[in-house]
């Protein structure tokens, strides 16, 4: 019997990239905590007028895509962010890296500085990773 790619591990293992949206919806989970759907609309709401059905529907999507966990124990049910930013973050830039810079971290970084004006402050942040990066890899 021949086995459906969508049954392997890998495949198991890979999370769908949130949409625009979904990431809008997730920053306010990250900064806010655990929130109602009318807790996440009101604050969408204060920059964008979003409907409530609207937040509702994305976050029933956002639960099956795995990106959001439900609190089904209380009410109004309570959602959270499944997984933390940073991890979100990374995944996103790997993703990114690897298809827009064939995988160049290097081309990725340049590119980033050369776009836009770093502050003062940013490039010695950057400095000084760079410089602990280093260290580490002696």
């Amino acid at each position: 019997m021949k086995k459906s790619i969508v049954n392997t591990p890998l495949v198991a293992t890979i999370r769908p990239a949130p949409t625009k949206l979904e990431l809008t919806i997730l920053r306010v989970l990250w900064d806010a905590g655990p929130s109602s759907v009318r807790d996440v609309q009101k604050i969408l709401n204060a920059s964008k007028p979003t409907g409530y059905t609207t937040i509702l529907k994305m976050l029933q999507i956002m639960t099956d895509k795995r990106l959001v966990e439900r609190d089904e124990t209380r009410r109004p049910q309570l959602y959270r962010a499944r997984y933390p930013q940073e991890r979100t973050q990374r995944q996103l830039l790997g993703d990114l890296v690897k298809r827009a810079y064939g995988g160049s971290v290097k081309e990725l970084v340049m590119h980033a500085l050369a776009t836009k004006k770093s502050s003062p402050e940013d490039l010695a942040a950057i400095e000084t990773l760079l410089n602990r990066l280093e260290g580490s890899a002696k």
